[in-house]
């Protein structure tokens, strides 16, 4: 990536993000560009490999813009990232990320409260074996009951650990603690078998991810 683009990319999310976000610029191996802010820095410096599990590997991984929770596991300090990969000729070279401090009034919920049918429950996260979209909105199912959120599964995903819930469809996100088998399934893809008994797909264009995240 030249310096004209750089230069044209990061005058862009100036504009479009508040002064506390830090800026960070990767090509598909190494970051290239990193620009902290007063209030959140990783500590990236250019030649610093892209490290597994944060948002800029996660945008590579599936090919496509993500916004995801991030945990100290990766750099030393939580944040929410917006990765969005650049590609050329239809693969992703680039990615450009915007950084978000997590605010210190701020932290991620232990629970959720979900209908079934005229009743309310509040669902510990810690007790969830997947959540499922359906009718846009997400369904939350755990070993005792399930029901519906409020929010879709894009805009719960990103309020999930990082390090226990992992997207392996475009339709469901999965518990990994929760994940009793997996069974190969056609096509380089997957089946879970989950601690319920359910079946989960994990789909073509997740399952490279999902092995890297599992480490299998």
């Amino acid at each position: 990536m030249n310096q004209i683009s750089t230069t044209h990319l990061l005058d862009t999310f100036s504009e479009v993000f508040p002064e506390d976000t830090s800026i960070a610029i990767a090509d598909s191996r190494t970051f290239i560009y990193y620009k902290p802010s007063p209030v959140i820095d990783l500590q990236i410096k250019p030649g610093d490999q892209v490290k597994q599990g944060s948002a800029t590997y996660k945008a590579f991984s599936l090919r496509r813009s993500i916004f995801s929770y991030i945990d100290s596991s990766v750099f030393g300090v939580s944040y929410f990232g917006l990765s969005v990969p650049i590609f050329n000729n239809g693969k992703p070279v680039n990615c450009v990320t915007a950084i978000f401090p997590m605010r210190k009034n701020y932290s991620l919920p232990a629970f959720f409260t979900v209908k079934n049918e005229d009743c309310w429950y509040p669902v510990a996260v810690s007790n969830i074996l997947y959540l499922e979209a359906e009718n846009r909105k997400a369904k939350i199912v755990t070993e005792r009951i399930q029901g519906y959120h409020k929010f879709n599964l894009s805009e719960i995903e990103y309020l999930l650990p990082g390090e226990y819930f992992i997207r392996c469809h475009r339709s469901f996100i999965v518990n990994v603690r929760a994940i009793a088998e997996i069974q190969p399934d056609f096509h380089s893809t997957f089946l879970l078998i989950m601690n319920n008994g359910h079946r989960i797909p994990v789909s073509q264009s997740y399952a490279s991810y999902f092995r890297k995240q599992l480490m299998f």
